[in-house]
């Protein structure tokens, strides 16, 4: 695929039926890649680690898959959509090989994993070169959350039109919570949400200006790689949905038709007792995990996004609405629901009560250091229009933030855009301890919090067990891309 410099990309103009000039690039640059890796299978390998190890080959290549009976040709790990998921327990060693066959740098995030951010463990810096390979070896901590993690590209100005593409995969670190007797014996499935613009023939349409500005959002929605897919409730009568977010900028708002749900977990593992809910509002990046109670006789639900209004910039907005927003599919959830998936329940329930306490969370001690981190956009002398944070642009070579080791900070976010920002911070979870200034009363370990437009939202973090440079950013990509991310240093 074609990398598409600064000047060329803000030059960009509607061509052809809504083609733009790089789409014709990336026409002839793929065609070669693609007729390499014919194969249409798309069954989601699982790797689960053995005698404490995981090892694991990936290869990200250009490649046709099958969604839902029509081919379509995507970025892929292992010519899979989703990525192959891979499970481990802390203590775990970890050894994943990354072959590149796409014609950009790439490399790999583990998101959420609380490891080292430099060498060979979660390093964004890392450039993996097309036809090379890295192998990336690293320890889950004894003490590591347990949860629903994941794992995807993240070369600076390529993330957005990797993951856009499909690249992405789940990461699954088991332990206490899975041994609760009312979740153990549930029905566990894992539902991989991703959105792709796809024109008649399957190829992926390249994004043209005012897309990429708002976060670009496709016109097919997949769960596991299929659309609206069906789910079988057993007879024990629970359901655990552990649900990944993995769309480049798209926001999903979770409600199951005429029923409610109980959440047992977020981006960082369990959270204290389960929540009912109508609705969930779920950002890129971040991850839940609900259980459905059946019912005491056979019904069919259907999970379904609600409709969700993130935002847009002024006529930029109104673009997404108009030509470009039906073309690419990216406003048409601020109108109706979309069914995602279905869930069929044939039975008679025989389900018991929820678990009481799910696990114990403490709140971080008040902090050595306050920080305050300003989100907009705005015009940018020699850039034109870009994402800041403090003003600024990314500068790779920048250190934004520097952090000690074995401090807890209580960073301030204020959005003063006219977008929502899920803010993410790489390597150490936090707490979020207030929106507005009303204080949050349940202190559970995230790594990605959605500030909206408007909004001042303070988080507290530690930084524990690893020195090195890392980032924060806004995790709608295409923002990330284009300027919306700092560089964290994190000092003895």
């Amino acid at each position: 695929m074609v990398k598409i410099n600064r000047r060329q990309f803000m030059g960009l103009t509607i061509v052809g039926g809504g083609l733009t000039v790089a789409a014709n690039l990336l026409a002839k640059s793929t065609k070669s890649e693609v007729n390499k890796n014919k194969q249409l299978a798309n069954l989601t390998k699982v790797y689960q680690s053995k005698n404490g190890l995981l090892e694991v080959d990936l290869e990200a290549s250009y490649t046709a898959v099958n969604l839902s009976g029509k081919t379509a040709y995507l970025l892929t790990y292992n010519g899979q959509i989703p990525g192959p998921r891979l499970e481990v327990k802390p203590g775990d060693k970890v050894k994943i090989k990354l072959t590149n066959k796409l014609s950009q740098p790439t490399n790999l995030h583990y998101h959420g994993l609380h490891i080292p951010p430099t060498g060979k463990g979660d390093n964004v810096f890392l450039e993996i070169n097309p036809q090379e390979n890295f192998t990336y070896e690293f320890e889950i901590p004894p003490n590591h959350h347990v949860g629903t993690f994941w794992y995807h590209p993240h070369f600076h100005g390529y993330v957005a039109e990797q993951v856009f593409g499909g690249l992405g995969g789940l990461f699954i670190i088991r332990g206490e919570l899975d041994e609760i007797p009312e979740i153990k014996t549930a029905q566990e499935e894992f539902l991989v949400l991703q959105d792709f613009a796809l024109d008649d023939q399957g190829r992926l349409f390249s994004s043209n200006h005012m897309n990429i500005m708002a976060g670009r959002e496709g016109n097919i929605i997949t769960v596991n790689g299929e659309i609206n897919p069906t789910f079988n409730l057993n007879q024990n009568g629970f359901l655990r949905l552990r649900i990944l977010n993995a769309s480049a900028s798209r926001f999903y708002n979770l409600s199951l038709e005429n029923h409610p749900f109980y959440l047992i977990a977020a981006t960082q593992g369990a959270i204290a007792s389960p929540q009912k809910m109508s609705e969930l509002p779920i950002t890129p990046g971040q991850r839940v995990e609900i259980l459905v109670k059946g019912t005491p006789t056979p019904q069919t639900y259907r999970l379904l996004n609600l409709p969700y209004n993130r935002g847009g910039m002024g006529m930029m907005g109104g673009m997404r609405g108009g030509m470009m927003g039906g073309m690419m599919g990216g406003r048409q959830d601020l109108d109706t629901p979309t069914v995602l998936a279905t869930i069929k329940f044939d039975g008679i329930s025989q389900s018991g009560s929820l678990p009481t306490k799910l696990t114990s969370i403490s709140s971080l001690p008040k902090p050595d250091k306050i920080r305050t981190f300003t989100l907009n956009h705005g015009m940018f002398p020699g850039m034109g229009m870009a994402f800041l944070i403090n003003n600024q642009p990314y500068d790779h070579q920048r250190i934004d933030t520097q952090v000690k080791l074995n401090t807890v900070e209580e960073w301030e976010l204020i959005n003063t855009g006219v977008m929502d920002h899920p803010f993410h911070v790489h390597t150490n979870a936090f707490q979020v301890i207030s929106r507005n200034g009303k204080t949050e009363p349940d202190r559970v370990w995230q790594d990605t919090v959605l500030v909206l437009q408007g909004e001042t939202v303070k988080i507290r973090l530690s930084f524990q067990d690893f020195t090195g440079k890392t980032v924060y950013h806004c995790h709608i990509f295409d923002h990330e891309d284009l300027g919306m991310m700092g560089n964290l240093e994190i000092i003895s």
